[in-house]
């Protein structure tokens, strides 16, 4: 999702060659995903707009929480939100709201097949 993401950001940009990036330190970040699934589970029955917002204020905190960790252990990270106008510490963008609030949602129909 993330090569999909910067390859699309970097088209609008100018880049037609649709260059996607990660890193590996993303992998078991993206991993810690399998923690929401409790979560999904107890949310099943709540309004989309409730579990969205649930979603997308885990998301920042799990975000917010592996930079920060990265950079006392590891002097960076590998996203620096510095330039936005919108970014605590460098570490979340807050504009980016919407993008988690449905990245959130999304993870229930992948959770929905494996359950």
């Amino acid at each position: 999702m993330e090569v999909f993401w910067t390859g699309f950001c970097g088209l609008l940009k100018g880049d037609k060659e649709l260059r996607g990036f990660t890193s590996i330190w993303m992998f078991p970040i993206y991993g810690s995903a399998v923690f929401f699934e409790p979560i999904y589970v107890s949310l099943k029955g709540f309004p989309v707009a409730v579990r969205g917002c649930v979603y997308m204020v885990l998301i920042f905190a799990a975000e917010y929480a592996s930079g920060f960790i990265l950079e006392k252990t590891l002097g960076e990270c590998p996203w620096d939100y510095k330039d936005s106008k919108m970014n605590v510490y460098g570490l979340i963008r807050i504009d980016y709201a919407p993008v988690w609030f449905i990245a959130g949602l999304l993870m229930e129909s992948v959770f929905k097949i494996i359950m």
